[in-house]
């Protein structure tokens, strides 16, 4: 080997040294961040689940509240239909009062007539009793000096008893209408002044109620204020989680972008050094054989370092690219899934540099590698692994073992689940292409 080709070769060997160092930097910085929005998501899960709680407390004591301050409209209507009463009983109580005294003027003519009548009887009492204790009447009429006179002393006669009668009918009857009025007076008013208490005392019950209610509505209202100031709480943190998802996406961009051109670097270079072999190998065959003529070197056929995708596991065919649906709704499935045993080794599908190895959510274990195929960028994504081989930053080769298949994560089965992404993987979102076309 010449002077030049010693030099070609110790000048490529430290620049894959470098290209080999620069990787791992920069995919442990792009792990930890992948870590950090894994986190941040989670967080964004919790507050949003956070949210929807607080939102359904709040809808639940607004039906609570609406329904309290509909019975406070009933109490309301309650307590002016009530007070309505009141007023009526309290007009028929003043307007009983008004008869009441109006009775008593009567009662008052009847007890003035019921004293003179009294007065009388206790005169026609003295009388009799001056007399000697009674007046016979036989005495007058026998004492008639004629039959005229006989009959004028028993027309007499006859008018002093009724008269002495009629008075004491008329005072049996004044002293009974003036214990009938009396009773139907104080009886009216006791009647009307019970019905007022009763109302008075449904009254005070319907308050008594409006304001437990009404103690109900400002709990309520308080509880309300503080489970608004909550969620406005809530939905400060999730938007802040939201910057800080876009400001970690936007570094997770520029680290993956770093990432490619490093790989790509390292490509360039693993292809510089396989020429410069080439050509030293062509160098040296021409010194051994200086008659020969000197024949170009054809590159060697499709290696490991090959830009064609290959089938990173052996297996079965269970679920391809597109949508689909596993028993939780219709969903969009972003690569191929291969079914095999536990275990079944997993080999990457194109060399490239480990840009993240470890738990991810729903992918269970996964590996992610960064490629620079002709250029262009690509990223390809091994989930639901059983076991993990290779670390972030790490360099591997096409075929190489990367781990072995599992069924961690959201999975159904033992199976890998296989993306293609053209460009570096963004959260698997719009870049992911159906892997099929791509491996041989």
């Amino acid at each position: 080997m010449n002077t030049l080709s010693k030099f070609l070769t110790i000048a490529l060997s430290a620049v894959l040294a470098l290209t080999m160092f620069l990787p791992a930097a920069s995919a442990d910085k792009l792990s930890d961040l992948e870590k950090q929005q894994q986190e941040v998501k989670q967080k964004q899960s919790e507050l949003n689940s956070g949210i929807q709680q607080k939102t359904n407390e709040i809808s639940q004591n607004q039906t609570t509240l609406e329904k309290i301050i509909a019975k406070i409209r009933e109490l309301d209507n309650q307590l002016i239909e009530t007070q309505d009463k009141i007023d009526v009983a309290q007009a028929e109580i003043d307007q009983t009062k008004v008869e009441i005294d109006e009775l008593q003027k009567s009662i008052k003519e009847l007890e003035r007539k019921i004293a003179e009548r009294e007065e009388l009887l206790k005169e026609r009492a003295r009388a009799i009793q001056l007399s000697g204790g009674s007046v016979d009447y036989i005495d007058v009429l026998l004492g008639a000096n004629s039959f005229v006179d006989f009959i004028d002393r028993f027309s007499a006669v006859n008018i002093l008893i009724e008269a002495d009668r009629e008075i004491m009918r008329e005072q049996a009857a004044d002293k009974k209408l003036l214990a009938e009025q009396k009773a139907e007076v104080e009886t009216k008013l006791a009647e009307q002044e019970a019905q007022k208490a009763e109302l008075v005392n449904l009254k005070n019950s319907l308050a008594s109620q409006k304001n437990a209610q009404a103690k109900l509505e400002k709990d309520l209202k308080a509880e309300q204020a503080r489970l608004a100031k909550e969620k406005s709480t809530l939905e400060t943190k999730h938007s802040e989680t939201l910057d800080i998802s876009a400001a970690l996406e936007k570094k997770i961009g520029a680290e993956q972008a770093r990432l490619a051109e490093v790989a790509r670097k390292a490509e360039q270079a693993r292809l510089a050094k396989e020429a410069a072999a080439r050509k030293a190998e062509a160098q040296r065959q021409a010194s051994a054989s200086a008659t020969a003529p000197v024949q170009a070197v054809a590159p060697p056929a499709s290696s490991a370092g090959s830009s064609t995708f290959i089938l990173p596991a052996s297996g079965r065919f269970t679920s391809g690219f597109g949508g689909r649906d596993i028993g939780v709704g219709a969903e969009s499935h972003l690569g191929m899934d291969i079914a095999n045993v536990t275990g079944t080794p997993i080999s990457a599908a194109a060399s490239g540099i480990v840009s993240y190895a470890g738990n991810m959510g729903g992918y269970g274990n996964v590996v992610i590698v960064t490629h620079s195929i002709n250029g262009q960028t690509h990223a390809t994504v091994y989930a639901h692994m059983n076991s993990i081989n290779v670390s972030v930053g790490q360099s591997v080769s096409q075929g190489q073992q990367v781990g072995g298949m599992g069924s961690t994560g959201r999975s159904t089965g033992t199976h890998l689940h296989f993306e293609i992404h053209v460009g570096p993987w963004n959260g698997a979102r719009s870049n992911a292409v159906n892997p099929s076309p791509y491996v041989r």
